[in-house]
């Protein structure tokens, strides 16, 4: 999912959730919650969603006890904070929060123009069997409350994302290598299309970093430095559903030691500080502006020897055998061997939803979009800015 403001990329909506006690839900262990590539929630109409990793959360009143379990939320790597869509909320109330005495707003742009709008307001959140973040700064996308869009937030002319049904799933679990969404840049100074002071008119505001939306496994008691997602290796033609886990930590348990999923040596690659981007080579040119990101649903890279179906996404006459080399910005590399597959022929089939092989064209971008077909088959972690772990001090990814 690439955002604008700190690289996130596609997709949204789905249905809602069940009202609970806010005891933390039952899960394999206390820092691992299930991942499901299923297709989408129910609610979204241009389904199904291919190569979506969606995760549950539990969101409650702040010090209260209402609470409310909703799934189908999108896990992104590529962006950072929890939001959810209004419509999914139906039990807890959450504390609208404020810059000022003006209520607090946010837009975030996708890169095709797209945006999602709404207030930030408090939740108290559990993931897995965490102890409960208390008061969280989370997003609310699409609240009714907050009808009128600034011109600046919809000022890429792409189309509002603010339901379920358009975005394809009931919100967004944004767990980059940042703290927080925006950082510095947004406290120094106001950032455009950003955050809003909400008084009669919403206008650009500069936000501290604590107001802000904040990395939830940053705040954790523990297993709070980083995390690790393990996904299944997926066949060539692709799979009806694909299963995997999101552990939470790096080195703090049993189950998310920094190794790969043969029990050997992952490679580290260091971040770019301020984008949390690494260098692709690809065909001896290399992309400074890459990432790897759950959140999309292809490999997006420049390549204008392959034909691109109408979809965007790349339709080869046969199955092609790739290769590139990430380098993090510590030094180290590491060679990624990939396929890129007829999207048209593996699309046939609407009710396969995980394909490892399917890519897109990214031309005029000077990057490569490792997205979910990256993560099956592997241990992918991702180390928060600051956090000490076995690896070193991240940001940083290894695989």
């Amino acid at each position: 999912m690439l955002l604008v403001l700190a690289g996130c990329g596609g997709g949204g909506g789905g249905g809602g959730g069940t009202p609970s006690s806010p005891s933390p839900p039952a899960s394999a262990a206390s820092n691992v919650l299930p991942i499901v590539v299923d297709g989408g929630p129910a609610a979204y109409t241009a389904g199904p969603y291919v190569n979506g990793a969606y995760v549950t959360v539990t969101i409650c009143t702040p010090g209260g006890t209402t609470c409310q379990t909703i799934d189908h939320v999108l896990l992104d790597t590529g962006s950072t904070g929890l939001r959810i869509m209004s419509s999914a909320i139906t039990s807890p109330v959450l504390t609208q929060q404020n810059i000022g005495a003006s209520p607090l707003a946010e837009c975030v742009q996708f890169a095709d123009g797209s945006y999602i709008w709404g207030p930030v307001k408090a939740a108290d959140v559990i993931l897995a069997g965490e102890p409960v973040l208390a008061s969280l700064a989370i997003q609310v996308i699409g609240d009714p409350g907050f009808a009128s869009v600034p011109k600046s937030c919809s000022s890429g002319g792409g189309q509002a994302q603010n339901s379920v049904a358009l975005f394809g799933a009931n919100g967004i679990l944004g767990l980059s290598a940042f703290q927080q969404d925006c950082g510095l840049a947004c406290a120094q100074a106001p950032v455009a299309a950003t955050y809003y002071s909400c008084a009669g008119t919403c206008t650009s505001v500069a936000v501290g970093t604590s107001s802000q939306v904040q990395n939830p496994v940053g705040r954790l008691a523990g297993d709070n430095n980083g995390m690790l997602i393990q996904m299944p290796v997926i066949g060539s033609a692709g799979a009806a559903t694909a299963s995997g886990s999101l552990i939470l930590g790096i080195g703090t348990q049993s189950n998310n030691a920094l190794v790969n999923l043969q029990g050997g040596a992952v490679v580290a690659l260091g971040l770019d500080p301020n984008y949390g981007t690494l260098t692709t080579t690809y065909k001896t040119k290399s992309y400074s502006s890459s990432f790897i990101d759950s959140g999309s649903n292809g490999i997006f890279f420049p390549d204008a020897t392959i034909p691109v179906c109408s979809s965007g996404f790349y339709c080869p006459s046969s199955t092609l055998s790739l290769t590139a080399t990430n380098q993090g910005t510590n030094g180290n590399s590491s060679n990624v061997n990939f396929s890129v597959a007829n999207a048209t022929t593996l699309l046939a089939n609407t009710s396969l939803v995980a394909f490892s092989n399917l890519a897109g064209s990214s031309l005029g971008s000077p990057s490569f979009d490792w997205g979910l077909p990256f993560y099956y088959g592997r241990n992918v972690f991702t180390a928060i800015e600051g956090r000490s772990t076995p690896g070193g001090s991240g940001p940083y990814l290894a695989y």
